[in-house]
């Protein structure tokens, strides 16, 4: 067995315990009070230079090697959602409506296990790792406060990695893919105003209620006439919003939804369409539309020689392990901002448990990880580190 996974394997129960803890004791974005004082106090033990408050809730632990070198960014998201928990296992969730339902305890517990791992190693180290456990990945903008608070700077990284459990495949699996990984994300609103009146009276009124209608069929139209078969991409409305009463057509109605995308070109073609269509079905109806993009993550892109690390990496720890290079996401992360900053590698480790009677995705009510996907993914993160550091240090 590979030395790294041996001594995360040894760490095990360790790691489980701190991903028990913690999924215990979840908290939502910006709120990470506990965990964050958690993730400090062990880094602390540990020697790490941290600094805490970073994005607000953020952590982030510093350990110079042993050698000169470079530095490098490993990432870990720390926040919970706003979700019932119904696993009924004996570490559930004790704060009412609030669960670790997609596996960031997890993230965080392997965080601590590779923090545990590279400090044994610091003397073997050829440059500096920078940890950083990152507040409110889930919608929240945690990513862009901890760049904003100058996480990137002081060291400054050359390269950043990061990972997620995944429960739509079993532990042994990853997928570490070059390129286009995971999709951009653009949140919209629309709000059509016409004139309402007497749903008796339709000839009195401008229907805003008809022109949001004809729009959410116009909107099909965006990917299945405007993209390419072969390019991937998503244009979902999932709200629609009008009327107080039924004799009565509204002044306006609101709808929103979802485009995801792999390529910033293919996202400013579909989002003109978008402004185009609705527009103009509004106004043939004699309504206006205001369209408006409320948040925006953009892709995960990997550069290509970091994934080439971390798949070699993977297979020195565990020979067996089945790698997916070519598995895309239509999810979105904003794993993308410290990726645009610098060159990374962002990757997938099956954790789905193997009775089939309790794989449930991720932000479901029922969803756990097989904790057995733990000291794996530490061992691939770790081993990954080390040789990054190693190929900067000969570059």
């Amino acid at each position: 067995m590979h030395p790294i996974l041996a001594r995360a394997r040894e760490l095990k129960d360790r790691t489980i315990g701190w991903r028990r803890d913690l999924h215990a004791h979840p908290e939502i974005g910006f709120q990470e009070v506990r965990t964050g004082a958690l993730v400090a106090k062990e880094l602390q033990r540990l020697g790490y230079q941290i600094e805490v408050g970073v994005g607000r809730t953020g952590v982030v632990g510093v350990l110079a090697g042993g050698k000169p070198g470079a530095c490098i960014l490993l990432r870990f998201d720390m926040d919970a959602l706003p979700i019932q928990e119904e696993t009924g296992v004996e570490y559930a969730s004790i704060n009412p409506g609030v669960m670790h339902a997609c596996g960031h305890d997890g993230h965080v517990a392997v965080g601590l296990t590779v923090a545990n791992i590279l400090r044994e190693k610091v003397n073997d180290i050829q440059g500096t790792i920078k940890l950083i456990f990152q507040p409110a990945e889930e919608g929240l903008g945690g990513a862009a406060a901890m760049i904003k608070d100058e996480v990137m700077q002081n060291p400054q990284p050359k390269a950043a990695f990061g990972l997620h459990l995944w429960n739509e495949q079993p532990v042994g699996w990853a997928a570490i893919t070059a390129g286009a990984f995971m999709a951009s994300s653009d949140m919209f609103r629309v709000k059509i105003s016409g004139k309402g009146g007497h749903g008796a009276l339709p000839q009195n009124t401008a229907d805003p209620l008809l022109a949001g209608a004809l729009v959410v069929n116009a909107l099909q139209s965006v990917v299945s006439r405007n993209v390419s078969p072969l390019q991937p991409a998503v244009v979902s409305v999932t709200q629609f919003q009008g009327g107080t009463a039924l004799n009565i057509i509204p002044d306006e109605v609101t709808l929103g939804g979802t485009v995801r995308t792999y390529d910033a070109e293919l996202r400013n073609l579909i989002i003109g369409r978008m402004k185009t269509i609705i527009e103009g079905v509004s106004a043939s109806l004699g309504c206006e539309a205001e369209f408006e993009i409320v948040e925006h993550t953009p892709a995960v892109t990997n550069a290509a020689d970091t994934a080439e690390v971390v798949q070699r990496a993977a297979l020195a720890v565990e020979p067996g392990i089945v790698i997916d290079e070519t598995y895309r996401s239509s999810m979105s992360e904003d794993m993308s901002l410290f990726l645009q900053a610098v060159p990374g590698c962002f990757f997938f480790v099956g954790s789905a448990p193997v009775d089939p009677r309790k794989r449930f995705g991720h932000h479901h009510p029922k969803f756990d990880i097989d904790e057995e996907a733990l000291p794996l993914a530490a061992g691939i993160l770790t081993q990954a580190a080390l040789s990054m550091l190693a190929k900067l240090a000969g570059e």
